[in-house]
């Protein structure tokens, strides 16, 4: 799904205008966005959980060449399912 899919989903659910659907989404993502960039985490209950995790530098291979080079340090977003929605997705 695309953020145009959404935007049109969140239209026809809600019945609004192309516009106000896509100020919602785009404010919610907007939101998101910011909150993890603050390093705080999101959590969304039925849903999961995303946070901002700290990766260390670490020695890194070029698979091609073999060449060995390191890799900096960076922040990066996890996210960790409920336990609702992975028995959603497992149902059989």
């Amino acid at each position: 799904m695309t953020r145009e899919d959404l935007k049109d989903k969140v239209r026809e659910d809600l019945g609004l205008t192309k516009q106000e659907a896509s100020e919602i989404v785009e404010g919610v993502i907007e939101t998101i966005r910011q909150t993890l960039s603050n390093g705080e985490e999101i959590i969304l209950s039925g849903f999961g959980k995303f946070a901002v995790r700290e990766k260390k530098q670490r020695a890194g291979r070029n698979p091609k060449t073999g060449q060995e080079y390191e890799i900096s340090p960076r922040r990066v977003v996890s996210f960790k399912p409920s336990k609702v929605f992975k028995d959603a997705l497992n149902v059989k």
